[in-house]
């Protein structure tokens, strides 16, 4: 029995995975920042932070492992990867739209991850299903 050949939008799927590792690294790297070393994010009283550093710290840190571990399974092809994927890029876009006043730059990166890992695990996910 002929085995189907995937598309060449699976390699969306891989990028999605890909780059869940590298902001799941990231976000674990920002939440240790976080707990550790509390006056490396700058806020001044005109910008809201939601919750304090430690907590900001958990989040992020919790976040990044979730997120990495479903870029794995993504890369395996798991359906059940893809789903929390998409869920926790959208949980990351919304933490990082929050995080926006203490740390812009790195925010807006993750946020634009964020809607790329969206698109390709929404569009072409169903492209590399084992």
């Amino acid at each position: 029995m002929a085995r189907n050949k995937p598309s060449r939008w699976a390699g969306w799927v891989f990028f999605a995975g890909a780059m869940m590792l590298v902001v799941g690294g990231l976000e674990v790297i920002a939440g240790l920042v976080a707990l550790f070393k509390h006056t490396y994010y700058v806020v001044t009283p005109s910008h809201l932070l939601v919750f304090n550093y430690t907590a900001w710290g958990w989040i992020h840190l919790l976040l990044g492992i979730l997120i990495f571990l479903a870029g794995i399974a993504v890369m395996a092809g798991q359906l059940w990867g893809r789903i929390i994927g998409v869920f926790l890029a959208v949980l990351s876009f919304i933490a990082n739209i929050a995080f926006l006043s203490s740390y812009p730059i790195w925010s807006v990166i993750a946020i634009i991850i964020d809607v790329m890992v969206i698109y390709a695990l929404t569009v072409h996910g169903g492209e590399v299903a084992e």
